[in-house]
């Protein structure tokens, strides 16, 4: 028992030290683009008026330390509309890209799911503006500030430090959940985690999503890892990356909204999630 144990514990270590390399590159890019593009792209997101869930859900797909946060501040104070928020927060992929990419998958299926999450937020995000909420606007006075949210961004000077923290934070957290789901594959077997409701047309989906709701980059972390064991299918992995808007979610429930006004977007997110993670498996068949 002890050395089955120690076994379990050496593989998750071998596994994320494998991984190390890949993530620090990966994060070392992603903090450079965060620095050269967020404020570019929120004051593009501002300035498109109607067209703020096209510009957001294309610019949502691209990995940026605090995109969710700004705008979800920026929604605070009616800078965007609803519908550019929702498009935002189901675009938004926060840790999935690399630990895709640390995971060498294919390129092609990286840009499909991108791409996917994009077209979804901006769907949902027009419906949004212009058919269940199309009289809630946003406001016309423009202030743009404080767009890095210090919980997740730090705001550190110089790239490497922060690519290097950020790496460190993801892989314990990938060291947790490879941890507990080879514990489970090893006493439980495969067969247990495939015929779970995680991987059930409409249950799976729906759980995924709530899961993803969850305002921390463990939630996409566990999400990822799930697919990649092979335990979860791509409507179930959709729904959940779909309403993980990661530190956004703090961000909106510590604004000052009326309760009624965050549980609308709480609540909008996570049924286009699950209704488009259902739509994704029975599409798949």
């Amino acid at each position: 028992m002890v050395e089955t144990l120690l076994d379990i514990l050496l593989d998750a270590l071998i596994d994320t030290a494998k991984l190390l390399p890949f993530l620090f590159l990966t994060y070392l890019g992603m903090e450079y683009l965060e620095h050269k593009m967020t404020t570019k792209n929120l004051i593009w997101v501002q300035r498109a008026g109607n067209l703020g869930p096209a510009i957001g859900g294309f610019l949502g797909m691209f990995p940026q330390c605090g995109f969710s946060a700004a705008a979800a501040g920026l929604y605070a104070g009616r800078v965007i509309s609803l519908g550019t928020l929702i498009a935002i927060f189901l675009s938004t992929s926060d840790e999935m890209l690399p630990l895709f990419i640390s995971e060498k998958m294919n390129p092609g299926l990286i840009a499909g799911i991108l791409l996917s999450k994009a077209a979804i937020g901006i769907v949902w995000g027009f419906l949004t503006d212009f058919v269940f909420f199309r009289n809630e606007n946003a406001s016309e006075h423009i202030h743009i500030h404080s767009l890095c949210e210090q919980e997740h961004c730090n705001c550190e000077k110089g790239i490497f430090k922060s690519a290097l923290k950020h790496t460190l934070h993801i892989a314990l957290f990938i060291f947790i959940v490879s941890l507990v789901l080879a514990g489970i594959l090893e006493f439980a077997g495969m067969e247990f985690l495939t015929g779970t409701v995680l991987n059930k047309p409409v249950i799976g989906p729906m759980i995924m999503s709530l899961v993803g709701l969850i305002p921390n980059c463990a939630a996409s972390v566990a999400i990822t890892e799930l697919y990649l064991g092979g335990v979860i299918g791509m409507g179930s992995l959709m729904a959940g990356l779909l309403t993980n808007a990661g530190v956004g979610w703090i961000i909106l429930l510590r604004s000052g909204h009326s309760v009624k006004r965050t549980l609308k977007v709480v609540g909008l997110t996570y049924v286009f999630g699950i209704v488009s993670g259902i739509l994704i498996q029975l599409f798949l068949g």
